[in-house]
């Protein structure tokens, strides 16, 4: 009876573990961010982390980056395991390091001989002069009708972007895209599917091919083109894709911003008039976290857009989601993914309260959301940029395909 008694404490104490562990496997079932919410950071121990993961980051970079600008001006180039990209640079006005604004600017020319396109590249450095900035003309790496926009060179661009951030102090919410003649083909492409890369972008008297406006939801944009350039039709096909724009905007007013000059009199060279889309590009500035987007994938897939990521083995031209949130609820009004990840910060959410998701009506997920360093590791190490250095993230499984 004494051995019996003395072992009842132990047996309720047991009981009472069994019942936490069975509490918590059903949280877990019906809430799993209400667990990782409890070992991950404050608002405050977030942003000290991240801080210092980005200065990591950045210093990782700058080694990287002083190894390619110490090469002789001719040398300098951003690689990959399929393309390398030379590129020409020089800084205008005293913007101090951190603040700088980046121009890439890319040449005419395409399906020509190489000595054609050399000639483009050396014209490209001095074209346009912004009031401030750093201003990048690279060489494309092909002879081609598409040297800008094939799908190797998106790594590119983002070498250089890092490049520059890392070592000449460029802010990447300031970083302008602009192209001429073959330039502007590239811009047409590289503007949607590149567009949470961008502040703004400026097409110059290129062809817009069959390429889908919608991602320009959050990226203002401006088409130059020369009433009198027939060739291929640009100056016709321009103008229709200005109304495009005009279009979209009237059904999303605060998003689609843009402006179409369809020059009078001009052909394909509009005598350096289109200067004019530097001061306007300069008045914005990139909005990484954007409450409302529209993602499509276009001939190049990309898994990433924004704070939205895609499985990559679904990835497919066409393929579309429209995301919004407000008030800690993510609206999904359409996904073409069987499932999306989310990364979020205490920018588009309060992640010290719960924050739901719903699809079509349907709620998919409710719960805290942890901030962790892990997130912040992965999120910077895929994405190449400190602005999408996410502390938390939730992965939605969906019934829409």
């Amino acid at each position: 009876m004494f051995f019996a008694l003395q072992l009842l404490p132990l047996h309720l104490k047991t009981i009472k573990a069994m019942k936490q562990t069975v509490f918590l496997i059903l949280l877990w079932l019906m809430c799993p961010s209400a667990i990782m919410a409890s070992k991950g950071l404050s608002r405050e121990a977030s942003r000290r982390v991240q801080e210092r993961v980005i200065a990591e980051w950045m210093q990782r970079e700058r080694e990287v980056g002083r190894e390619i600008l110490s090469q002789p001006e001719a040398g300098r180039a951003v690689s990959s395991e399929r393309a390398t990209m030379p590129f020409w640079y020089t800084v205008y006005g005293s913007a101090p390091m951190g603040t700088r604004s980046l121009w890439i600017s890319l040449h005419g020319g395409g399906g020509v001989p190489q000595e054609v396109n050399d000639g483009q590249w050396d014209n490209q450095k001095r074209l346009y002069q912004p009031e401030e900035g750093v201003y990048v003309a690279p060489r494309a790496p092909w002879n081609a009708w598409n040297m800008w926009c094939q799908e190797p060179i998106d790594e590119l661009y983002e070498k250089l972007i890092r490049l520059m951030v890392a070592c000449e102090g460029v802010d990447p919410d300031r970083v302008y895209l602009m192209g001429y003649s073959a330039g502007g083909d590239g811009v047409w492409r590289e503007a949607p599917r590149l567009a949470d890369h961008w502040a703004a972008a400026s097409m110059m008297a290129g062809h817009p091919g069959d390429v889908s406006l919608v991602n320009l939801r959050n990226l203002p944009f401006m088409i130059w083109c020369g009433a009198l350039d027939e060739a291929y039709q640009r100056n016709t096909l321009c103008a229709q894709r200005g109304e495009q724009m005009d279009s979209l905007q009237r059904d999303c007013p605060e998003g689609y911003v843009h402006r179409t000059e369809i020059m009078p009199g001009k052909a394909h060279w509009m005598d350096r008039e289109d200067r004019a889309a530097l001061p306007w590009m300069r008045r914005y500035v990139r909005n990484p976290y954007p409450s409302a987007i529209v993602w499509q994938e276009e001939e190049v897939l990309r898994p990433a857009f924004y704070w939205l990521q895609a499985p990559a083995d679904e990835l497919q031209r066409g393929r579309r989601v429209d995301v919004s949130v407000r008030d800690n609820v993510i609206t999904i009004s359409r996904c073409d993914y069987g499932s999306l990840t989310l990364w979020l910060n205490d920018e588009l959410v309060n992640l010290d309260r719960r924050v739901t998701v719903k699809c079509q009506g349907r709620t998919v997920f409710r719960g805290r959301v942890a901030r962790t360093e892990e997130n912040m590791v992965a999120s910077l190490g895929e994405r190449g940029d400190p602005r999408y250095c996410f502390p938390a993230r939730v992965q939605v499984r969906l019934a829409t395909r």
